[in-house]
């Protein structure tokens, strides 16, 4: 294996299901979320302190937003804004009307500050305990600082990955369950998507689960159910495989004060270390998470929480 991807746990988290993840550069930490424990976690790599905060229901992916100390929440039935020195409180702004039969899964937040998140049937019980569910009717949103929402796919299985290229002219979206990742032209003018491309559909190894790209304009994506992780090329062409010690990767952040390192969620399986998260140096870096766009009244969080 190549001395830059020699792998590394970075925390082990014991996470039934690790998502969401984000790098908050001010904090100089990582920050995910486990989503059947309800939690979401802080890791400080110079320290390698963690720190851990309960919510309600499950929480699905974590957002920046224009205020260092405010992040933007994405839960099975909500989206919402979240301080940390004021947790638990959570200020709602916008509600999934289809909760709780569907849920919210991946979500990220485009070049023009908006949040764009994927929706799926709902597999968490209300103690965080998988249940069967038909995964259909997942859909793609577009939500605003307004909480105005917008529909620009339906009929998905699973909702992955929510990425765009460094130049903001492709956007992917990926469907676990139909093993598909999109492309699609990205319109940083009016911040829609048209012209939807297969990218990589029905890549033998796993299925697709989260992704980051980095500053060539890869695509990384996690690959569930193949303990590995790939590198696309803007073409669609795999790159490189990297294999991991668990068999469920679920997505991956660019982190470190260079945006060199490469972290990597997990889901429980059989092995010792599932649920981890963990670090390998890809070489190529990373590209600044993009910083959900808040109104003037939000922007100090002086406001009342639900």
């Amino acid at each position: 294996m190549p001395a830059e991807h020699a792998i590394e746990c970075a925390v082990a988290a014991g996470d039934i299901c690790g998502e969401g993840a984000v790098w908050h550069p001010q904090h100089s930490a990582l920050y995910w979320v486990d989503i059947n424990r309800f939690l979401v976690h802080e890791f400080e790599p110079t320290q390698r302190t963690t720190r851990t905060w309960l919510f309600g229901e499950p929480v699905t992916s974590v957002n920046l937003t224009e205020d260092s100390e405010v992040f933007l929440l994405v839960f099975a039935s909500r989206v919402g804004f979240w301080n940390p020195q004021t947790h638990p409180e959570v200020k709602t702004l916008y509600m999934l009307k289809e909760a709780p039969r569907m849920r919210f899964n991946d979500a990220g937040v485009d070049p023009l500050g908006v949040l764009w998140a994927g929706t799926m049937a709902n597999n968490v019980g209300p103690n965080g305990e998988e249940v069967a569910a038909d995964f259909k009717d997942g859909k793609l949103l577009r939500i605003d600082a307004n909480g105005r929402a917008t529909e620009w796919k339906h009929g998905v299985g699973i909702a992955n990955t929510v990425a765009w290229s460094p130049d903001s002219t492709k956007f992917y979206f990926g469907d676990t369950v139909a093993n598909v990742l999109y492309a699609y032209d990205y319109d940083r003018g009016t911040g829609t998507i048209s012209r939807e491309m297969p990218f990589l559909c029905r890549y033998e190894h796993g299925v697709p689960d989260g992704s980051a790209v980095d500053e060539e304009g890869f695509l990384w994506n996690t690959r569930p159910g193949a303990g590995c992780i790939i590198r696309v090329a803007p073409d669609g062409r795999v790159d490189r495989t990297v294999r991991l010690p668990v068999q469920n990767p679920t997505t991956c952040a660019f982190g470190g004060t260079d945006l060199a390192t490469l972290y990597i969620t997990s889901a429980r399986s059989g092995e010792r270390l599932s649920g981890s998260v963990f670090s390998l140096t890809p070489g190529p870096k990373g590209t600044p998470a993009a910083r959900f766009r808040l109104h003037s009244h939000q922007s100090s969080f002086a406001f009342q929480a639900d």
